[in-house]
């Protein structure tokens, strides 16, 4: 019963929180939104590695993962982000509570399965831009909301004991809606302009992971995984409505195809398992196709996409029985990514640090788990605009042998 009650709160919560503004950024105004998905608060608590063939909890970057699972893991996150923007003369600040993810892995034997439901992107920006030129004075407010989503189903195959493959397909969906609202000196009504796209398409991924010992209390762990590109069809209604108009000029929808680049990522550590780790985890995308008739700029665009991270965790005492504190995993590391994105010359940047741990529930393999990431996104430089960010996660990692049938009541 209480599984039930589980599943359907965390159901209940992560479909409320589609309709909330997922982020606060102007650069969401660009291509496909606010790119958020990281992978699940564990790793994302280690700068964003995830290397090692872990058995109670689910890594939803490497299908290769759920062939590793001991026992039916769920798990669900979200994030409260608080987030400073400047300019080289002006400052605001913004708050946003999001859904992260929901996924469940499911072991069977030698395979393992997984499926969830993941907010891929987030559009939400509200930019006022004041002007003068030679036809006077102009005033334009610009406004978005929306994003892409993603349902996902994966299998991972146990080829060796330290050795897994594994694969998955992914639907993405969701909705990007722009306004643009346009005030002339000395023209009694303003004209807005409002953009609906609808975005859909599918896509595919494949990984393996492998692990061996190096010494005796020692493990070498690796990590590949690689996207597939992606193409998502557009299909846009432009709508041009003039104040005290109360019937607005609607065109047929149009829009142009966007595609989602290719993507590997590689990654490596060292430690002992269930005790500490070391890692690092390299990712590159290449050029995509993100300029949609509503968010098209001339001074705008886009670069293969890099990531450079370094992260780990430690364990005092596993098994410890007397004292509880041994038992947390504390989780730390360091992440630089290009996100690729190039605005007036220059390369948009997001570089963080995180911090995290992991409580044991007594009596059981779940966890609830914490985390902060500190971090810096863009420049004042190029009449830019310069995020500083906080986000504090939260995560349930929940872990049971759902599927036994038992023999005695």
């Amino acid at each position: 019963m209480i599984k039930k009650i589980i599943v359907s709160a965390c159901l209940l919560i992560s479909f409320v929180s589609f309709a909330q503004e997922g982020t606060a950024s102007p650069y969401s105004f660009y291509g496909i939104g606010d790119v958020r998905f990281k992978g699940t608060l564990e790793n994302r608590s280690m700068g964003g590695v995830a290397v090692e063939q872990d058995s109670i909890h689910l890594n939803i970057e490497n299908p290769a993962s759920y062939a590793s699972l001991i026992q039916t893991t769920f798990t669900v996150g979200g994030t409260f982000g608080t987030s400073k923007l400047k300019t080289d003369t002006e400052s605001a600040k913004a708050q946003r509570s999001t859904f992260d993810y929901l996924a469940i892995g499911i072991p069977m034997g030698k395979f393992g399965a997984a499926f969830g439901l993941i907010p891929v992107s987030s559009v939400g920006y509200k930019i006022r831009n004041d002007r003068t030129d030679t036809e006077g004075a102009t005033s334009s407010q610009l406004s978005g909301t929306g994003g892409i989503n993603k349902v996902f189903f994966g299998l991972g195959y146990k080829i060796k004991p330290n050795w897994t493959i594994g694969a998955d397909a992914q639907y993405n969906f969701g909705k990007i809606t722009t306004t643009s609202v346009e005030l002339l000196t000395g023209v009694q009504n303003s004209t807005a302009e409002t953009n609906a796209s609808e975005l859909s398409g599918l896509g595919f991924s494949i990984g393996t992971m492998y692990q061996t010992k190096i010494a005796q209390k020692l493990q070498l762990f690796t990590s590949l995984s690689y996207a597939f590109a992606t193409n998502l069809s557009s299909n846009t209604t432009r709508v041009i409505s003039v104040d005290g108009d109360s019937t607005p000029i609607t065109f047929d929808p149009h829009g142009d195809d966007l595609k989602l680049p290719n993507k590997v990522t590689f990654g490596a550590g060292i430690g002992q398992a269930r005790k500490w780790l070391v890692g690092t985890t390299v990712a590159f995308q290449g050029d995509g196709q993100f300029a949609n008739y509503y968010n098209s700029e001339q001074n705008v665009r886009y670069e293969k996409y890099q990531k450079y991270a370094v992260g780990g965790y430690y364990i005092p005492n596993y098994t410890s029985f007397s004292n509880y504190m041994s038992r947390i995993t504390y989780r730390a590391g360091l992440k630089y990514e290009k996100i690729g994105l190039i605005i007036n010359n220059e390369s948009i940047k997001d570089v963080g640090m995180t911090l995290g741990a992991g409580v044991p529930i007594p009596g059981s393999f779940s966890n609830l788990n914490f985390g902060v990431e500190f971090g810096k996104r863009g420049t004042v430089s190029s009449n830019l605009v310069q995020e500083n960010y906080v986000n504090f996660s939260v995560s349930f990692s929940f872990n049971d042998r759902w599927f036994i049938k038992t023999k005695y009541n």
